[in-house]
Parts: structure tokens; sequence; C-alpha cells
């Protein structure tokens, strides 16, 4: 099993590369430019010692994002990402972050359930193009049904500097069938899907008008690696907690 998509690289560098100037990239593997989504996802900054790297979120408030859990480091090492109408880098500190109760860091290891999943809060607002993405509720999509997978991730893997701007790529909903998680590769068998840097990149319905899923896991078409099966935790059955958990960071500022 691939680790969590989080990974982090040995250099600042990748900070400093963020906050240049904007020069053609790519984002998830097999993925192109898709513009309906940037008002509704950014970037998750992660720092420690030595290393830096990023993750992906989903817009929900002014201030709230929902991202992956095995994102989540001492507030002080997290920081919200974006680039204003000009393309100059933004950068904002996060100042709070819960995430799921359900959420086992050692999940792989211990072979139990895990909903990866958090919810964090900017220590100011977004720009506000920023608008707050809806939540799909109902039944998991059928097997075989479309969805968008949107992210700043890497286009190959272990390459970060192939990342750092919004992409996407649509897949279709593979078995096993989960009204926990879910599971999308390409349909066709081409490299395709989320890499590092998409942990917390939404995953969106076939219209692309409600998030569905977030990333949390992928891997290669022919094993380790990623760009292959993509897996995240559906929302609907974790709107309840989403919104209760929302309400509490906007009461607590």
């Amino acid at each position: 099993m691939t680790p969590p998509l989080a990974r982090s690289i040995r250099s600042l560098a990748i900070v400093a590369a963020l906050a240049a100037p904007l020069a053609p990239a790519r984002a998830l593997v097999g993925a192109a430019p898709d513009s309906r989504f940037a008002d509704r996802v950014a970037m998750v900054l992660i720092r420690g010692g030595d290393s830096a790297g990023f993750c992906s979120a989903l817009v929900l408030g002014p201030r709230i994002l929902l991202t992956a859990a095995h994102c989540l480091r001492p507030l002080r090492d997290l920081a919200v990402h974006y680039r204003d109408a000009a393309g100059a880098a933004v950068i904002i500190p996060v100042d709070a972050a819960i995430a799921h109760p359900r959420y086992r860091a050692d999940a792989i290891q211990a072979r139990v359930e895990s909903i990866d999943l958090a919810l964090i809060r900017t220590a100011r607002p977004l720009d506000p193009r920023f608008v707050a993405a809806a939540i799909g509720d109902g039944e998991p999509p059928a097997i075989g049904a479309p969805a968008i997978v949107s992210g700043y991730g890497a286009a190959r893997e272990g390459d970060w500097s192939s990342g750092g701007t919004l992409r996407s790529v649509t897949l279709a909903v593979r078995e096993p069938a989960s009204t926990v998680l879910i599971w999308a590769a390409d349909p066709g068998g081409r490299e395709a899907g989320a890499c590092n840097g998409d942990s917390g990149a939404p995953i969106w319905s076939a219209d692309g008008s409600t998030a569905i899923a977030i990333v949390a896991w992928a891997q290669a078409t022919h094993g380790r690696g990623c760009g292959g099966l993509t897996q995240g935790p559906l929302l609907a059955p974790l709107k309840g907690w989403i919104e209760a958990t929302e309400r509490r960071l906007e009461s607590a500022r």
C-alpha cells in the first residue's frame, strides 16, 4: 500500500517555488487544467524541521477548509496557499485544526478503519473570490459513475516540482462498493489519478457541482506509486460532523 500522499520532501525549496511567479506546471497524473474549481480548492503548505510539502483542500467558508487528517501538523507548521488575481502568492497561517475522531494514523499497519478527514481554520479570511463548496447528499455514486478529482499534486511520483497548478481528471468509480470510502480509477486503465500533494483534494460528482469525497490514498496502476487507484472517505455520511465542526471553529474564533 502506498503511504499517504502528503509525504514531505527534504527541502524548503518547495515553499520558495510556490512563492515565485506562476509558471506552467502539471498536477495530478494524466490531468488537464480546469478553471471550474479554482474558487473552491486551495493548497495547504506543510513544514517541519528541514522538510516541507503540501496537500490540497476544499473550501467550506471564508476561513474554513476541509483536507485529509494525515496532512495535519502543529499549527505553526501549517499554512493555506493560493494566488491572487495578479498571480502573486498568498500564504495565510492556520490557527485551528480538528481531525475526525475516528482518524487513525496507524490504520494501515493496524488494519483498522480510519476516517482520514480534518477541518482547518485560517487566521484571516481567504480572498473573496473563494466560495463554499457544496457537499453531496444521498447514496454513494454507482460503480462505473464518473468522478472528477481536482488537486494541486504532482504529475509524477516524487516529483514535487511538477505540482502546484490546479488540474482535474475524470475517473470512474470502481469496486469495491462502500458506504464509507470511494475507489476510482481510469476506466480504460491508463495512468491517471491522484499523486503526491493531492491528499485532501476533492472528488466531485460527474457534473462537478458537489464534492462527494476527498483524496486520502493512491496507488499506481501496477503497484507502488501513484496515478492509478484513488481512494478517500465519502462526505455524505460525514456531513453532520463536518457541519458541526465548522460551526465549532467559527464560534471559537
